[in-house]
């Protein structure tokens, strides 16, 4: 199944990736490799993960202390975060009114 990015979430993706680069020559790529392989496992299994809240599922990435939270639309995945486990809870739930 495809998937489509809400606009903060491509936002915060690239800027995490920017971040790693920042911090080490090649651990932005280790970060994209790792948030990539969680794209296509949500892809390939998107009710492999429960419901997080409502309607919307969280896949933990391996490695970084990163979690992508989605939806199950009828045609796609809705990415609505790609979200720092230790970032302030419930931030992305204004995504999720806005995308319905």
């Amino acid at each position: 199944m495809r998937y489509a990015f809400h606009p903060d979430a491509l936002d915060e993706y690239e800027d995490a990736a920017l971040y790693y680069a920042a911090r080490q020559e090649g651990l932005e790529l280790r970060f994209i490799a790792c948030i990539e392989s969680a794209f296509r496992q949500i892809s390939d299994e998107p009710t492999r993960w429960r419901p997080f809240e409502q309607d919307v599922r969280r896949c933990l990435a391996h490695v970084f202390p990163y979690a992508v939270l989605y939806s199950i639309e009828p045609d796609y995945i809705l990415i609505i975060a790609v979200m720092h486990c230790s970032r302030e809870p419930g931030y992305w739930r204004n995504r999720v009114q806005r995308s319905t």
